[in-house]
């Protein structure tokens, strides 16, 4: 037996068997590298769609399909996405059929037929022909109509939710308040959300001194319903809204008062619940010898009450043909209500008139034909001051009242008088809209939270101008259109007591937050030089911006104050 084994000499290997360590390719040929660890499944599957860009696409499972990657990955799953094909043109989405989602409502048709109207969700392009058109399939003569519907967000349950005739709505674009000059200086720019953050937690109004004289409200007017609804009457009385700088008292405690802050209660209200507002506004700000002073423009949108403008499709131009309920007119037509309603829900007898310390400022019976409507003006200081001030910041606003009631004890409460109007009860466009007639004796709950939602920011002010006059009970009338179509003439349907801190907590006021806006503008304002400024809110966006003038801007022969005449 061989004692050893010995393999013979092999000739060495010039060359290896198989790929060589590295490759080379040029810059046009596509690489897919392939790891050795790669488990592989099926060669090829033609069952699972693979997308047209070449990326992963996530099956059945969802987020539980790593589980099960052995059995469904095919050969080539990880390549890149260079060698997936592509078509040139997305034929997917072609159909010859329309697949839109339609609501179908079928009725009889004149010849016994039936007929099928088709309406389309989100946009449409209609054909028509024949003598009628938007119907299909009626009767011989009837005409046809091919109606091409687009679904919108994915179609189905999946898109987004559509309201009524949402594929025929208006585009939302509003026209600034003010035309923002050449030579205005853009100086801070803040949006809603920045504001709406601030707090500052400022002390309770102080009363300075008070003007004019109110008169009792009349309490049948908390017993009046739809069934026996009073009818608006259309009183001449004059009323007075001066802007801050034309106020003779302002201009005399300016002089007097340690206030460095002096604004009117109309507009004091609006910045405080700024982040409410919809409709586009503008503040004049004059800074004079470090004191700062809050005027409105002759004209401008504090001289009238808004309308639904906080609802989901508040009204447009477009939205009424004859004008009746366009923004301009709604906006007369509730100035109008609510001066009528606040002069006829008090009683004017002259044994019970409350006269406050002095008379009304603005009224000259000497020069006057029409008879003056009862207000009282309230004259209140508020700190503003911080701890880290090296001087204190105060703030001189003027207030109103509309009338006054008694407590059992001979106690005379102030009492303020709003008026919410109703303009169409078939109104659709309105979300949540319902008829005042019929829904306000049973659900009178349900009615007002509608207008809280859409009139949100004409609600807040009026509850805060009260907070601010110290007034104790707000009553707030339903006033709705005798005719839809006659804007002229109007009905009281009801009267509803609110407690001005109640009803403040019902929509979340925060009267801290108000305070903090107000204080950051000023804080703002105080910084810069003597001078005009300008504080624009955007018409289509939730931002303020501060700009400043020349001093000459708007300025133009105006009355001595302002002057609006409920007749």
């Amino acid at each position: 037996m061989a004692t050893g084994f010995k393999l013979p000499d092999l000739p060495p290997v010039k060359s290896a068997w198989g790929p060589h360590e590295t490759e080379q390719f040029s810059e046009d040929v596509p690489y897919a590298p392939f790891s050795k660890g790669d488990r592989l499944g099926k060669i090829a599957d033609w069952s699972v769609e693979q997308p047209k860009d070449g990326r992963e696409q996530r099956g059945r499972q969802g987020a539980f399909a790593n589980r099960f990657r052995d059995q469904y990955q095919t050969y080539g799953h990880g390549a890149a996405s260079v060698f997936a094909y592509q078509h040139s043109e997305d034929e997917s989405s072609f159909s010859v059929i329309d697949r839109g989602s339609v609501n179908r409502v079928r009725t009889s048709a004149r010849n016994g037929g039936t007929l099928l109207k088709v309406r389309g969700r989100g946009g449409q392009n209609n054909q028509r022909t024949g003598a009628r058109g938007g119907r299909f399939g009626g009767g011989a003569g009837r005409g046809n109509e091919t109606v091409m519907t687009r679904a919108s967000g994915g179609g189905g349950a999946r898109g987004r939710r559509f309201g009524w005739k949402d594929y025929d709505k208006h585009q939302r674009v509003r026209n600034a308040s003010v035309t923002v000059g050449n030579e205005w200086e853009l100086l801070e720019e803040v949006e809603f959300s920045h504001l709406s953050k601030l707090n500052l937690a400022a002390s309770s109004p102080e009363t300075v001194d008070t003007y004019g004289y109110v008169y009792p409200y009349d309490k049948s007017f908390d017993k009046v319903h739809v069934k026996s609804e009073k009818p608006l009457q259309a009183l001449d009385r004059v009323h007075y809204n001066p802007t801050t700088t034309e106020d003779p008292v302002i201009q005399k405690l300016a002089v007097s008062s340690e206030a460095n802050i002096f604004i009117t209660d109309s507009i004091l209200s609006l910045l405080m619940c700024s982040t409410r507002s919809v409709h586009p506004w503008d503040i004049v700000i004059t800074r004079q010898s470090g004191k700062l002073f809050f005027d409105k423009r002759e004209g401008g949108p504090f001289d009238y009450l808004t309308v639904n403008e906080n609802a989901y499709d508040s009204p447009m131009d477009a939205d009424d043909r004859e004008g009746v309920n366009s923004p301009a007119a709604l906006s007369v037509e509730a100035t109008y209500i609510n001066q009528n309603f606040s002069v006829q829900a008090i009683r004017e007898v002259e044994e019970e008139k409350h006269s406050l310390n002095n008379s009304n400022p603005f009224y000259n019976p000497n020069e006057e034909t029409e008879p003056l409507a009862a207000h009282g003006y309230v004259y209140r200081k508020v700190d503003l001051s911080l701890d880290t001030d090296d001087k204190p910041v105060n703030l001189m606003v003027r207030a109103e009242v509309d009338g006054y009631m008694k407590t059992p004890s001979n106690e005379v409460q102030y009492v303020s008088i709003k008026a919410l109007n109703e303009y169409d009860p078939k109104f659709t466009n309105v979300a949540g809209s319902v008829d005042w007639r019929s829904k306000l004796e049973s659900q009178r709950g349900a009615v007002f939270a509608t207008e809280m939602k859409n009139n949100s920011c004409k609600l807040a002010r009026w509850t805060t101008e009260a907070l601010l006059a110290g007034v104790d009970s707000m009553k707030i009338g339903f006033v709705s259109r005798s005719n839809i179509r006659d804007a002229q003439h109007h009905g009281i349907l009801g009267v509803v007591a609110y407690k001005p801190a109640d009803l403040a907590n019902q929509m979340n006021m925060s009267l801290s937050n108000g305070w903090g806006i107000v204080r950051t503008i000023a804080d703002v304002c105080l910084k810069m030089p003597d001078g005009k400024y300008v504080l624009v809110k955007d018409p289509n966006r939730p931002i303020v911006r501060l700009y400043s003038v020349p001093p000459e801007t708007f300025e133009e022969p105006t009355a001595p104050a302002s002057e609006i005449s409920s007749s």
